[in-house]
């Protein structure tokens, strides 16, 4: 039986993958390893919580001699490494938890899979995960491919810059099969309402302000979650250690846009009149170093491994909102305590 450690598993992205590995790979062994922080919800996996193949495992990536005696106690095969401090405001306002979990905590995972491996290298694999923010900013035109020089722009995109270098250092240095992929936006079932699509859905399902950063005119490319969690599959079964992809939505929508046509979804589905929801929007103070766009080349694992976007923006988005809708109880849960605190430090003064 091959194992697999997930990190992140918990999380957004990563629940949707541990789901995938665990239902459509019943001969692998799915570890999940996550932290639980304020993003991590076991809620999220319990249709498969029970699965003979799906083990949990509670661990921090920054606390090296855990990760050791994890990596020792499963002896995995791959990783597949999602585990992020993700939240550009949160790094503006916290950067060095950003360093610790996202260099330092890469660097112990890297580590603990070369001492497990030995240099014995046949058949394993370590996949990173990043993201389309290493590359900067883009202005009207282009695109992000993989050979895009970085320029992060934020202690969030730095901290994911340094911890891609370093994988690619190891697999330079030291012949570690690795892997990294870059995505765009992902949006969908299960992310935590500090990101704008479901902050917006539960801001206007209880017609509180809808904060919009400056006028809305931020470009960012989206991506279904479940549409990346395929890619994600698809690399790790058939990329080349030492490449990298690019995985986009193709998909590019101002901010201020994509906000009314959620409105609208939302209208209709609340049976509100038309612009009810609309009305709720507010223009707050821009982020510090505010990105202007993003946009993603995927051109590269389409013609290699023949993966394509399946769920339109608008399908998906209806999907995103009936889901939220459908799940009040989880939704409830997750913005109480220290969401709702950090929620007030961020836009109490905006």
């Amino acid at each position: 039986m091959k194992t697999i450690i997930i990190t992140g598993g918990a999380g957004f992205i990563g629940s949707h993958v541990v789901r995938r590995f665990v239902k459509n790979y019943p001969n692998y062994r799915i570890v999940n390893l996550d932290k639980l922080t304020y993003a991590g919800n076991l809620k999220n996996l319990k249709d498969i919580e029970n699965f003979p193949n799906y083990i949990f495992e509670k661990a921090d990536i920054v606390e090296e001699e855990m990760i050791f005696s994890v990596f020792k106690k499963y002896n995995p095969d791959g990783i597949i490494h999602l585990a992020a401090e993700s939240h550009v405001d949160r790094s503006i306002s916290n950067p060095k938890e950003f360093i610790l979990t996202n260099i330092v905590g890469t660097v112990n995972l890297l580590n603990a899979a070369k001492f497990l491996w030995q240099d014995n290298y046949n058949g394993k694999l370590f996949y990173h995960i990043s993201t389309d923010e290493v590359y900067g900013s883009l202005g009207e035109d282009g695109y992000f491919t993989e050979e895009t020089p970085y320029d992060p722009r934020s202690p969030y995109s730095a901290s994911k810059a340094g911890s891609d270098h370093l994988v690619r250092a190891y697999n330079h240095t030291y012949g570690l099969p690795a892997i990294i992929s870059n995505c765009s936006n992902n949006y969908g079932p299960n992310q935590f309402p500090e990101k704008l699509i479901p902050l917006a859905i539960n801001n206007i399902k209880s017609m509180k302000p809808i904060p919009v950063y400056g006028k809305g005119e931020n470009i960012r490319d989206w991506l279904y979650v479940e549409d990346h969690a395929a890619a994600i599959d698809l690399i790790f079964h058939q990329g080349k250690s030492g490449e990298t992809y690019n995985i986009g939505g193709n998909n590019e929508w101002k901010n201020i846009d994509l906000i009314h046509k959620l409105c609208e979804v939302m209208d209709k589905k609340l049976n509100r009149a038309r612009g009810k929801s609309a009305s709720l929007i507010t223009f707050v103070k821009d982020r510090a170093g505010h990105d202007l766009r993003y946009a993603i080349d995927s051109s590269k694992i389409m013609k290699e491994l023949g993966w394509k976007p399946t769920v339109n923006f608008e399908q998906g988005l209806e999907k995103t909102v009936d889901w939220y809708l459908l799940n009040e109880e989880w939704l409830n849960e997750v913005v109480s305590g220290e969401y709702r605190k950090y929620y007030e430090l961020m836009y109490k003064n905006r």
